[in-house]
């Protein structure tokens, strides 16, 4: 695992690990992933149906859900 020096004043001196800033997950709103599940479904079947699309769906629907959130918090 690589690490790489900091340089902010709390952490001088010392290395920080990629686990170690991925150790906290960032907090998303209740439902998200439902939300994310429901619109990629929707865009599933705007789309024809297609097999082989459901990871194009669902990142699809998740920018668009994220964007809807971003924009609430405004």
């Amino acid at each position: 695992m690589r690490t790489r020096k900091t340089t902010t004043s709390k952490t001088k001196g010392r290395v920080a690990s990629k686990k170690s800033r991925a150790e906290k997950p960032i907090e998303l709103p209740n439902g998200v992933w439902e939300r994310i599940s429901r619109k990629a479904y929707e865009l599933w079947e705007q789309r024809g149906r297609q097999e082989g699309s459901a990871l194009r769906n669902w990142l699809d629907a998740e920018e668009i859900v994220m964007e809807e959130i971003h924009e609430a918090r405004e």
